[in-house]
């Protein structure tokens, strides 16, 4: 039985406890779940010698001491750089690690090229039951499935154009959740932003609420 199909409210850190920690880093993971966190959302990419590392951008320019595409740059390469805190980019293996047997994880698709690697490594910590695959890609999501027909899956939504496509996404993927930015209730106003959720719901479908401001 996966450990995401539970009754209770779960608590996820976004990239970690970003409050206090470097986003993305193994302190801000273990700090997250320390405070309470029953698991944590990151962001993976392949690295130019095929290692699954965790970060958000397309780049390190925006956390790092160092500049560069991931996709570019060698894991050896990438662990010179400095997140600040004494934290060095993790790989998805180093969270598996760090972080306790129960601790939920929920892995970003930001490239589809990664899929297959993030779900060896799943396999490798026996992790399926308390691992979600989220992504805005739907070919990304697709792609899991065909790899894995059990693991949990989150669409991820920011466009309202997704919105129709939800019920046979549904069907097709066996989604567990759809994964919203909160931050669409000033865009689109309070009861329109619940009256989704509710249809979402009725769906038979979990909801998934995340900040598009990083800090909150």
């Amino acid at each position: 039985m996966s450990h995401w199909d539970t009754e209770k409210v779960l608590v996820i850190g976004h990239r970690g406890g970003i409050g206090k920690y470097p986003e993305n880093s193994l302190l801000a993971f273990v700090e997250a779940i320390k405070t309470g966190a029953d698991g944590v959302e990151l962001d993976v990419w392949l690295t130019k010698d095929g290692r699954v590392i965790v970060m958000h951008d397309e780049s390190i320019d925006r956390t790092s001491n160092l500049r560069g595409k991931q996709k570019d740059m060698t894991l050896a390469q990438l662990k010179k750089a400095d997140f600040g805190m004494g934290q060095k980019i993790p790989t998805l293996e180093e969270v598996f690690e760090a972080l306790p047997k129960d601790a939920l994880i929920n892995v970003e698709i930001k490239d589809i090229e990664v899929v297959e690697k993030v779900l060896e490594i799943v396999d490798t910590f026996n992790g399926m039951e308390r691992t979600m695959i989220s992504s805005f890609n739907i070919d990304a999501l697709r792609k899991t499935r065909e790899v894995n027909r059990n693991i949990t899956l989150g669409l991820l939504v920011e466009e309202e154009s997704v919105v129709p496509l939800i019920p046979k996404l549904k069907d097709e993927l066996s989604l567990y959740s759809v994964n919203v930015p909160i931050d669409g209730i000033p865009v689109i106003g309070f009861e329109r932003f619940k009256q989704a959720l509710v249809w979402v719901k009725s769906l038979g479908l979990r909801i998934a609420l995340w900040p598009a401001n990083e800090r909150i």
